[in-house]
Protein backbone atom coordinates (compact mmCIF):
# COMPACT_ATOMS: atom_id res chain seq x y z
CA UNK A 1 0.00 0.00 0.00
CA UNK A 2 1.26 3.57 -0.63
CA UNK A 3 1.62 5.52 1.99
CA UNK A 4 -0.01 9.14 1.33
CA UNK A 5 2.70 12.21 1.71
CA UNK A 6 2.76 13.71 5.20
CA UNK A 7 3.20 17.23 6.37
CA UNK A 8 5.47 17.32 8.83
CA UNK A 9 6.02 20.73 11.00
CA UNK A 10 9.88 21.55 10.58
CA UNK A 11 10.44 22.86 14.10
CA UNK A 12 8.92 20.11 17.03
CA UNK A 13 8.99 22.06 19.79
CA UNK A 14 7.34 25.13 18.29
CA UNK A 15 4.09 23.99 19.63
CA UNK A 16 5.60 24.22 22.93
CA UNK A 17 7.39 28.00 22.63
CA UNK A 18 4.19 29.02 20.53
CA UNK A 19 1.78 30.01 22.74
CA UNK A 20 -1.19 33.44 22.36
CA UNK A 21 0.91 34.99 24.82
CA UNK A 22 3.72 34.75 23.32
CA UNK A 23 3.03 35.50 20.26
CA UNK A 24 0.71 38.53 20.89
CA UNK A 25 1.46 41.41 23.53
CA UNK A 26 -1.23 42.56 25.54
CA UNK A 27 -2.87 46.23 23.83
CA UNK A 28 -0.26 45.59 21.16
CA UNK A 29 0.01 44.56 17.74
CA UNK A 30 1.67 40.67 17.01
CA UNK A 31 5.18 40.45 16.93
CA UNK A 32 8.03 37.88 16.00
CA UNK A 33 10.16 35.91 18.12
CA UNK A 34 13.09 33.60 17.17
CA UNK A 35 10.74 31.04 17.26
CA UNK A 36 7.63 32.49 16.58
CA UNK A 37 5.89 33.92 13.88
CA UNK A 38 3.63 36.86 14.37
CA UNK A 39 -0.20 35.69 14.51
CA UNK A 40 -0.81 36.88 11.19
CA UNK A 41 1.70 34.94 9.45
CA UNK A 42 0.43 31.98 11.49
CA UNK A 43 -2.99 32.16 10.25
CA UNK A 44 -1.71 32.22 6.73
CA UNK A 45 0.97 29.31 7.07
CA UNK A 46 -1.56 27.62 8.86
CA UNK A 47 -4.29 28.28 6.00
CA UNK A 48 -1.78 27.46 3.31
CA UNK A 49 -0.70 24.19 5.25
CA UNK A 50 -4.29 23.18 5.50
CA UNK A 51 -4.57 23.69 1.68
CA UNK A 52 -2.09 22.29 0.70
CA UNK A 53 -2.99 18.66 3.15
CA UNK A 54 -6.06 18.58 1.12
CA UNK A 55 -5.11 18.72 -2.08
CA UNK A 56 -2.55 15.89 -1.40
CA UNK A 57 -4.50 13.73 1.14
CA UNK A 58 -8.42 14.19 0.73
CA UNK A 59 -10.04 11.17 -0.51
CA UNK A 60 -10.46 11.30 -4.35
CA UNK A 61 -7.62 13.77 -5.30
CA UNK A 62 -4.95 12.05 -5.00
CA UNK A 63 -3.38 10.77 -8.70
CA UNK A 64 -1.57 7.85 -7.32
CA UNK A 65 -4.86 5.85 -5.68
CA UNK A 66 -6.26 3.90 -7.92
CA UNK A 67 -10.18 4.42 -9.07
CA UNK A 68 -12.24 1.45 -7.73
CA UNK A 69 -15.07 1.52 -10.37
CA UNK A 70 -18.66 -0.06 -10.01
CA UNK A 71 -19.37 -0.61 -13.73
CA UNK A 72 -19.21 -4.14 -15.09
CA UNK A 73 -19.82 -7.60 -13.62
CA UNK A 74 -19.43 -8.65 -10.15
CA UNK A 75 -19.36 -12.30 -8.44
CA UNK A 76 -19.24 -12.82 -5.15
CA UNK A 77 -18.01 -15.92 -3.15
CA UNK A 78 -21.20 -17.81 -3.18
CA UNK A 79 -21.81 -18.16 -7.16
CA UNK A 80 -24.14 -14.74 -7.36
CA UNK A 81 -23.67 -12.27 -10.63
CA UNK A 82 -23.88 -8.80 -10.47
CA UNK A 83 -23.75 -6.52 -13.96
CA UNK A 84 -24.05 -2.84 -12.75
CA UNK A 85 -24.16 -0.67 -15.93
CA UNK A 86 -23.18 2.87 -16.40
CA UNK A 87 -22.96 5.70 -13.80
CA UNK A 88 -24.50 8.59 -14.47
CA UNK A 89 -23.46 12.22 -13.54
CA UNK A 90 -24.93 12.22 -10.35
CA UNK A 91 -23.74 8.40 -9.50
CA UNK A 92 -26.84 6.80 -10.38
CA UNK A 93 -27.08 3.27 -12.14
CA UNK A 94 -28.89 0.07 -13.01
CA UNK A 95 -28.49 -3.68 -13.62
CA UNK A 96 -29.36 -6.77 -12.90
CA UNK A 97 -28.82 -9.18 -9.91
CA UNK A 98 -28.94 -13.06 -10.46
CA UNK A 99 -28.56 -14.92 -6.78
CA UNK A 100 -27.48 -18.07 -6.51
CA UNK A 101 -29.13 -18.48 -3.23
CA UNK A 102 -32.62 -18.19 -2.12
CA UNK A 103 -35.23 -19.95 0.32
CA UNK A 104 -37.67 -19.89 -2.08
CA UNK A 105 -38.41 -23.44 -4.11
CA UNK A 106 -39.41 -20.93 -7.17
CA UNK A 107 -37.22 -20.28 -9.87
CA UNK A 108 -34.21 -18.35 -9.71
CA UNK A 109 -34.12 -14.82 -12.13
CA UNK A 110 -32.37 -12.37 -12.89
CA UNK A 111 -33.52 -9.48 -11.46
CA UNK A 112 -32.98 -5.47 -11.71
CA UNK A 113 -31.03 -3.25 -9.66
CA UNK A 114 -30.69 0.28 -9.55
CA UNK A 115 -28.41 1.99 -6.78
CA UNK A 116 -26.40 5.44 -6.28
CA UNK A 117 -23.13 5.73 -5.46
CA UNK A 118 -20.64 8.73 -4.27
CA UNK A 119 -18.21 9.64 -7.49
CA UNK A 120 -14.74 8.89 -5.67
CA UNK A 121 -11.66 6.85 -5.97
CA UNK A 122 -12.97 3.96 -3.42
CA UNK A 123 -16.91 5.05 -3.70
CA UNK A 124 -19.53 3.67 -0.53
CA UNK A 125 -22.99 3.05 -2.85
CA UNK A 126 -26.14 1.11 -2.48
CA UNK A 127 -28.68 -0.43 -4.32
CA UNK A 128 -31.94 -2.46 -3.80
CA UNK A 129 -33.20 -5.12 -5.83
CA UNK A 130 -37.01 -5.78 -6.48
CA UNK A 131 -36.58 -9.82 -7.05
CA UNK A 132 -38.52 -10.79 -9.87
CA UNK A 133 -39.44 -14.60 -8.35
CA UNK A 134 -40.31 -13.91 -5.02
CA UNK A 135 -42.17 -11.23 -3.22
CA UNK A 136 -39.28 -9.75 -1.49
CA UNK A 137 -36.66 -7.07 -2.02
CA UNK A 138 -33.04 -6.69 -0.49
CA UNK A 139 -31.25 -3.52 -0.28
CA UNK A 140 -27.20 -3.18 -0.12
CA UNK A 141 -24.91 -0.84 1.61
CA UNK A 142 -21.26 -1.31 1.02
CA UNK A 143 -17.97 0.53 -0.42
CA UNK A 144 -15.80 -0.57 -3.34
CA UNK A 145 -11.65 -1.07 -2.59
CA UNK A 146 -8.83 -1.46 -4.33
CA UNK A 147 -5.73 -3.13 -2.82
CA UNK A 148 -2.25 -2.74 -3.52
CA UNK A 149 -1.87 -4.74 -6.13
CA UNK A 150 -5.44 -3.14 -8.10
CA UNK A 151 -7.63 -6.20 -7.34
CA UNK A 152 -11.03 -4.12 -6.82
CA UNK A 153 -13.62 -5.98 -4.32
CA UNK A 154 -16.85 -5.36 -2.85
CA UNK A 155 -17.72 -5.06 0.62
CA UNK A 156 -21.73 -4.65 1.32
CA UNK A 157 -24.16 -5.39 3.89
CA UNK A 158 -27.32 -6.44 2.90
CA UNK A 159 -31.23 -6.27 4.50
CA UNK A 160 -34.06 -8.27 2.98
CA UNK A 161 -37.66 -7.91 3.41
CA UNK A 162 -39.90 -10.94 2.59
CA UNK A 163 -43.52 -10.27 2.61
CA UNK A 164 -45.24 -10.10 5.30
CA UNK A 165 -49.22 -10.76 6.17
CA UNK A 166 -49.51 -8.62 8.44
CA UNK A 167 -47.81 -5.91 10.76
CA UNK A 168 -47.25 -8.57 13.90
CA UNK A 169 -45.22 -10.90 11.15
CA UNK A 170 -42.36 -7.73 10.03
CA UNK A 171 -40.16 -8.54 12.42
CA UNK A 172 -39.70 -12.39 11.02
CA UNK A 173 -40.27 -11.17 7.55
CA UNK A 174 -36.74 -8.98 7.63
CA UNK A 175 -33.86 -11.00 7.34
Amino acid sequence: MVEPPRLHNKTPDRAATCSPVAIKRRGGPARSTDTCPPAAEMVLTTSLLLLLGLALLAPGLSADQPQCVLTGNWTNDLGSNMTIGKLSSNGEFAGTYHTAVTTTKKEIKISPLVGTQHNNTQPTFGFTVNWNFTDSTTVFTGQCFVDEHGKETLKTMWLLQSHANSIKDDWNATT
